[in-house]
């Protein structure tokens, strides 16, 4: 460690757009980028809401809020948010606490198996685990575990929806408090120990206090992503009549289309309201309890010793059953002419496969649109995510306070509210081109650019921490202009974390379910929302192979980025431990 005097920090500039003409011009277009994108959209949602016809009415709202459905959607929707909040702490905190501060073996595979289901679409998990589970179960079936035909699928009921967001949504608990207890330094738990200290206190009495920040930020992501989740909401919810606000929009807008759409964007407000009280919530306990302490040092890792084996059989029993299981059942059932056939020799069958790649029109199509329409969102996000990191993290002002609250606030809301709100915008005929763009792909690629500006900002934003501004700054004084200094300086030195970007974006728009689902159309379909219509269209079987070949993707991109994983910045990649 050098004991030389560290450089003094040079003051941030503000970026403002009294500025010279090149940085004015580059405020200006991330500006409109923004504001076209994000603001405008969630503005004219909470005017359809508030002020349909010009005015505030509010005897239409309360009518339309004190309704018996909106009452019972909305008693359903906390219910299940906060019960499968409780389910996430529980399982991930003790999971990262397993990860974290044990000697487990084999620990970064464990850790890839427990954040997998986070990054496979929550559609595809509801209809694994009804496939797993149900009378007809291609792999309980054989062994007698199945439950009795003309039984009801357990898992069509409320508490199957608080179950299955619980487990899908620990993974966001887990990376949270684990990156809390890779904080904690070594020595503090080294001083407990050498007092007398067992592993049981020292958890108890240092470890989970010090990481309560972490657990109440996990506990926020959790109950976002439960509120949100259409998906796993949608395949069990619909089938079991357990109507929550986001499964109560999308049928609504389904049925009556455009002209329930100022009642609809009414629910889409109170939705969003009830996110945000419960991120503020969760954020207020989380900072009563906040505990920090100095250094960067790893945590110890305690000993298991004679308890090594049982805690890893079921560590790795928990794998099992909530990912082996289910995926397993997922292409046992893909792989069967019809549901409920038996698999065997006799009966295994490809033809599923062969009809979503090469035969069915509609997924194939589908599919092109989603990856056509993932790349040039990647292509588009990056080079704005570099400019915006720029003005957010080495220039300061109101401007850049603004980009950055208004490029989060599209990424926290639930998906299903900017749909909604680019339906609203985008349905009149837009200045110059004289059309709307809803019902066609474009809506759908200005959705997604609003919805993953912050997601791909991320790793661009700890880029930037790495880099050297003198660079910059030298740079700007031999009369380089603000963009020719982002292509030949900023770019170069921000690749790996501009790589990291784009795999995070392309992961999680090419299988992307929760905004797409009301803005498809005959015209525009993509990927995610396939298997849903599927399923409701009665083809279990070729649903089952259009959500194993989604897996298989992720996979593959997952494996993909394992091996450039070491040019990666650290902690980019939440599956890599």
């Amino acid at each position: 460690m050098s004991l030389a005097t560290p450089p003094a920090k040079r003051p941030l500039r503000a970026l403002r757009l009294s500025g010279p003409g090149g940085e004015r011009l580059l405020l200006v277009l991330l500006a409109l980028f923004v504001g076209v994108l994000s603001i405008a959209p969630l503005a004219r949602l909470v005017s359809a809401a508030l002020l349909p016809q010009g005015s505030f009415d509010a005897a239409r709202i309360a009518d339309l809020l004190g309704g018996r459905r909106v009452v019972e959607a909305t008693l359903n929707t906390l219910w299940i948010a906060t019960a499968s909040t409780l389910l996430a702490i529980v399982i991930g905190t003790l999971a990262a606490l397993l990860a974290g501060l044990t000697d487990m073996r084999r620990r970064t595979l464990w850790v890839f198996g427990f954040v997998l289901p986070l990054m496979i679409p929550p559609q595809v998990t509801a209809l694994a685990w009804v496939q797993a589970f149900s009378p007809a179960s291609p792999l309980l079936g054989p062994l007698g575990l199945s439950l009795p035909p003309g039984t009801r699928h357990p898992l069509y009921s409320m508490g199957g929806i608080i179950l299955l967001l619980g487990l899908y949504n620990a993974p966001l608990v887990f990376l949270s408090v684990r990156a809390s207890l890779h904080r904690l330094p070594a020595s503090l738990l080294e001083a407990a120990r050498a007092n007398g200290a067992r592993p049981l206190q020292i958890t108890r009495d240092i470890v989970l206090p010090l990481v309560r920040g972490g657990i109440f930020a996990g506990a926020a992501l959790a109950f976002v992503s439960s509120i949100g989740n259409f998906g796993i909401q949608a395949m069990l919810g619909i089938p079991a009549r357990v109507s929550t606000l986001i499964t109560l929009i999308y049928r609504q807008l389904n049925t009556y289309g455009p002209s329930a759409l100022n009642d609809m964007a009414l629910l889409a407000l109170l939705l969003a309201g009830l996110t945000v009280a419960g991120m503020a919530l969760t954020g207020w306990l989380g900072r009563r309890g906040d505990q920090r302490v100095d250094g960067a040092q790893r945590a110890l890792r305690m000993a298991l010793g004679r308890w090594r084996r049982p805690v890893a059989a079921l560590a790795w029993a928990y794998l099992a059953l909530c990912l082996v299981l289910p995926l397993t059942a997922l292409l046992g059932t893909a792989l069967v002419r019809g549901v409920g056939q038996p698999l065997g020799a006799d009966t295994i069958t490809f033809e599923n496969f062969a009809n979503a790649l090469f035969h069915h029109e509609g997924i194939r199509q589908a599919f092109f649109t989603s990856l056509w329409l993932t790349t040039l969102c990647v292509a588009v996000l990056i080079p704005v995510s570099v400019a915006l990191g720029y003005v957010l993290v080495w220039r300061h002002g109101w401007v850049a306070r603004g980009l950055r609250l208004a490029s989060e606030l599209a990424y926290a809301l639930p998906g299903i509210i900017i749909g909604v709100a680019m339906i609203l915008f985008f349905l009149r005929p837009l200045p110059f081109l004289g059309t709307g763009l809803y019902g066609t792909v474009w809506v759908i690629l200005a959705a997604y650019l609003s919805n993953y500006l912050a997601l791909a900002l991320r790793p661009i934003l700890g880029g930037f921490a790495q880099l050297d501004r003198g660079l910059d700054e030298a740079a700007q004084l031999t009369g380089a202009g603000i963009f020719a200094r982002l292509r030949d300086i900023v770019l170069p030195g921000l690749a790996p974390a501009a790589m990291a970007s784009g795999i995070l974006v392309f992961m999680t728009a090419i299988n992307e379910i929760q905004t797409s689902v009301l803005l498809v159309s005959s015209r525009a379909q993509t990927i995610g929302p396939m298997i849903i219509f599927l399923e409701e269209a009665g083809s279990t079987t070729l649903a089952a192979a259009v959500g194993c070949l989604m897996v298989a993707l992720v996979l593959a991109l997952m494996a993909g980025s394992l091996i450039l994983g070491r040019h990666l910045p650290e902690g980019v990649l939440p599956w890599r431990d």
